[in-house]
C-alpha cells in the first residue's frame, strides 16, 4: 500500500495534537520555523541531514 507522504504526515500531526495537546504556540512556532528554514540557505544543509 502507498500512502502519499503529505497525508502520512498530516495523520501523524492531527494525531499528535489530539493526543499529546501541545499549546498553540508551540505547534505554530515549529510550522513556522520550519517554513523559514526550508526556504532559507540551511535548507540544503537539514535536508542532507534528514536524507
Amino acid at each position: 500500500m502507498n500512502v502519499p507522504l503529505w497525508l502520512a504526515i498530516a495523520a501523524i500531526g492531527y494525531l499528535g495534537i489530539k493526543h499529546v495537546r501541545p499549546p498553540w504556540w508551540l505547534v505554530a512556532l515549529l510550522l513556522l520555523g520550519g517554513y523559514l528554514v526550508a526556504h532559507s540557505t540551511l535548507g540544503p544543509i537539514v535536508g542532507s541531514f534528514i536524507h
